[in-house]
């Protein structure tokens, strides 16, 4: 199997990270792949933030959890309440991905960032360092004072978080299962 196809396959979410920091080339990497995403007519709409003061990360942590305890849905809460539970995951290392505002309408910086976010993973994965990303920071997201102080790039809105680590080598998930039927065909006989 080629390795681009074995990579894929390799890729899960990384919860559980060793407390060293990531190599900065090894990010430079990572982040590289990310810029050479495809995106709608060339627009390159993100913005990676990098961080990797253990403070702040602990910190978004923490206000985004409080969020999450106030959420309407159950398993949100409960995930929010679980003791020790840390929305990072203690990783070293967390990107913000933003993607820049609309003006127009009619380009979708969600499924750009989204194609960027995979390139991360993806990457990650090649040099054997883990990922995980992370869409609940959601919650710290939607306070728009919370996203004056990251220092978010003007025009940029914050969509993503990714955690970014050395894998603990004690936790490596199985892969899951993948659901049939989500392939269908079509084509003319």
């Amino acid at each position: 199997m080629n390795e681009v196809l074995k990579t894929i396959r390799n890729r899960r979410s990384v919860r559980k990270f060793k407390p060293e920091q990531i190599k900065d080339e090894e990010l430079n990497m990572i982040l590289e792949a990310a810029v050479w995403a495809p995106s709608g007519h060339n627009t390159q709409p993100w913005h990676f933030l990098v961080v990797q003061d253990r403070e702040k990360i602990d910190e978004m942590s923490e206000k985004n959890l409080k969020l999450m305890a106030q959420s309407e849905t159950e398993w949100i809460r409960k995930l929010a309440e679980k003791e020790g539970y840390h929305l990072f995951h203690r990783a070293p290392t967390v990107v913000i991905v933003s993607g820049k505002e609309q003006q127009d309408g009619l380009l979708f910086p969600l499924a750009d960032c989204s194609a960027a976010i995979q390139n991360m993973l993806l990457a990650a994965e090649s040099l054997n360092i883990g990922t995980c990303w992370v869409g609940l920071t959601a919650f710290l997201f939607g306070v728009s004072e919370e996203v004056r102080k990251l220092g978010i790039s003007e025009g940029y809105h914050p969509l993503y978080s990714v955690c970014i680590g050395y894998k603990d080598a004690s936790f490596v998930p199985a892969p899951p299962a993948r659901k049939e039927g989500k392939i269908a065909r079509y084509s003319r006989d």
